[in-house]
């Protein structure tokens, strides 16, 4: 087994986590700003450190901090909100042409009237009446005309309306999964949806303002790709990484964190594709016929899960094919001597605990690396739903994990 190792200096419990553009969108499961400088300062590989990998992106958390540091990196995302956040956090846009697209939106937004919404059809929208009113929508509608009417500012403010989209809907608070609130709450429910677009638009534009700051200005690059299938290499070639820094998803995302829930609000707004069945697509959403690793780990777990439920541990088996084919890819790019960096989450199926940080170790060790350390963490402010049912069964619930497993390897 792979030594752990306790470290509180990386709870991080009081660290403000919202500088630079880290502030512009919330997201499941965000990994903090703070573990990435940690990593990168304590475990930067010898020689060099002239690229850094996130192969699961997310809302970019890696990237900004790479750039910061004066580093290249290249992340990579099945989901196409997220290449959106992330793309729009490491953008040096021109404030002073931000400033001006703001300030022709604000002022028309003072001008708003039912009269000048140019699309009304909300046809993309799933059950749109159940999760809206009519006023939420049509000054969403509004407001994406005005964003729109500026290309070269436009993803900045989808951005900003991607959380208003959200939180303008009759979703419960707190939730990332497709939850609607009770009725005698929605009969209260007013959203400000032109001050909290306001709102937001001037916390991102003062995050801009930090990031801007930043000299000397390295190549960022975002890709949508599923890492599980194949990394080309006119993305990231073989062995050119020097570092990878990432937080997977520890399990798939209909039981788990419900990615492709919390970003369906925004994917169909915007009308990305596969909005309605991107948990389909992500980690363990495949079937396979039996597994695809061999692992002495966790197999004792896989047993019990398997023994107290088939389907159960065809669904855990799934993501860890998925899983394993990730970092399989994963490890042909990084250089010898790199080093990779996976924060992990160990999470309880039919009550058995997976040790899936075990799991990543071993799966590395078998694509040619060495376990450094793993440091345990405790995880105060990480946001994630704090339980979850072990059996999909309504009423049935269990504590979610409060620790995080950062498994540190190196290429021999």
């Amino acid at each position: 087994m792979c030594e752990r190792v306790i470290d509180d200096r990386w709870t991080y419990r009081d660290a403000y986590t919202k500088d630079y553009t880290h502030c512009y969108h919330n997201y499941p499961a965000m990994m903090i700003p703070q573990i990435v400088r940690a990593l990168i300062a304590e475990y930067r590989p010898a020689g060099r450190l002239d690229t850094l990998f996130d192969p699961y992106m997310g809302s970019g958390t890696s990237l900004v901090e790479a750039s910061i540091c004066g580093i290249d990196s290249v992340g990579c995302d099945i989901n196409p909100l997220a290449c959106l956040i992330s793309s729009v956090k490491t953008e040096h846009y021109d404030l002073h042409a931000i400033e001006r697209s703001y300030g022709y939106i604000a002022g028309h937004i003072g001008e708003y009237d039912v009269s000048r919404v140019a699309d009304t059809d909300f046809g993309r929208i799933s059950n749109s009446g159940y999760w809206y009113s009519e006023e939420a929508l049509l000054k969403l509608s509004f407001l994406t005309q005005l964003v729109d009417a500026d290309e070269s500012t436009r993803d900045f403010f989808r951005v900003v309306l991607s959380e208003v989209v959200r939180e303008a809907s009759y979703t419960r608070n707190g939730e990332f999964k497709r939850f609607r609130m009770p009725e005698a709450k929605i009969a209260s429910f007013h959203p400000d949806v032109f001050g909290l677009f306001g709102a937001k638009a001037l916390r991102n534009m003062n995050g801009l303002r930090q990031y801007n700051s930043i000299v000397p200005r390295p190549k960022v690059e975002v890709c949508r790709l599923d890492t599980s299938v194949e990394i080309p290499a006119s993305k990231v070639g073989p062995e050119s990484v020097d570092m990878v820094i990432t937080s997977p998803p520890y399990g798939d995302s209909r039981t788990t964190v419900a990615y492709g829930q919390f970003s369906r609000w925004s994917n169909e707004w915007f009308g990305f594709d596969n909005a309605r069945n991107l948990d389909n697509m992500l980690m363990g959403g495949r079937r396979y016929d039996g597994e695809l690793f061999e692992t002495a780990s966790i197999r004792a777990e896989l047993d019990m899960i398997r023994e107290a439920d088939a389907k159960r541990f065809e669904d855990v088996v799934s993501f860890l094919n998925d899983y394993w084919l990730s970092i399989r890819n994963v490890a042909a790019t990084v250089r010898r001597g790199g080093v990779v960096c996976y924060v992990v989450g160990n999470r309880t199926v039919k009550g058995v605990r997976i040790p899936l940080d075990y799991f990543t170790a071993e799966m590395f060790g078998k694509c040619g690396f060495d376990h450094i350390r793993t440091i345990v963490r405790c995880i105060p402010n990480k946001r994630m739903p704090a339980k979850t049912s072990p059996s999909n069964i309504a009423g049935e619930r269990v504590d979610t994990m409060n620790n995080e497993y950062i498994v540190i390897m190196r290429k021999i």
